[in-house]
C-alpha cells in the first residue's frame, strides 16, 4: 500500500474554502441540467410513441386509404418508444439520486455550505409524474392492441 492511501480513507483531499464550495455548486447544477436533459428526452420518446400510434390509427380510418401491410407495426413501434421513455426516466432518476447522495456524503457535505440534509429539488417529483404519464400512455396503447 502506498503512503497516500494509508494516510486518508477518502479519494480526495477536501478543503473547506470558497472555491471548493463554488465547485461543488457547479457540480450540483450540472447534475440538475443532466437530469433535465434526460427528462426532455424521455418526454419526447413518450410523446412520439403515442403520436405515431394515434396518427397511423387515424390514417387507416380515412376513406380511400389503402389497408396497411402490417397494421400493428405502428403500435409496436409506439410501444417501444414509450417503453424507451419510461426506461430512460427510471435510469435518470436512479442516477440522479445516486449522484446527489454522493455529493452529500462524507467530506463533501462540509463544502456544500448548506443545511445538513441539503436543498431538495422538485426535479424528482416532476420525473415521477412524467413516469406515471408514460405508464398510462403505454397501457392505453397496449390495452387497445389486445
Amino acid at each position: 500500500m502506498s503512503e497516500d492511501h494509508q494516510q486518508s480513507d477518502s479519494r480526495f483531499t477536501v478543503k473547506v474554502a470558497a472555491e471548493s464550495h463554488f465547485a461543488w455548486m457547479r457540480t450540483r447544477l450540472a447534475v440538475e441540467r443532466t437530469i433535465l436533459a434526460w427528462i426532455r428526452t424521455a418526454v419526447s420518446l413518450i410523446a412520439f410513441g403515442f403520436t405515431i400510434v394515434q396518427f397511423f390509427e387515424r390514417v387507416q380510418d380515412m376513406p380511400g386509404a389503402n389497408p396497411a401491410t402490417f397494421p400493428n407495426a405502428p403500435r409496436y413501434l409506439g410501444l417501444a418508444l414509450i417503453l424507451g421513455g419510461i426506461g430512460s426516466l427510471i435510469v435518470s432518476m436512479w442516477e440522479y439520486r445516486w449522484t446527489i447522495n454522493y455529493l452529500w456524503s462524507g467530506d463533501y457535505a462540509q463544502i456544500a455550505g448548506m443545511t445538513k440534509e441539503g436543498r431538495k429539488s422538485p426535479v424528482i417529483a416532476v420525473a415521477a409524474i412524467l413516469l406515471l404519464v408514460g405508464i398510462f400512455a403505454f397501457f392505453s396503447v397496449f390495452l387497445r392492441l389486445i
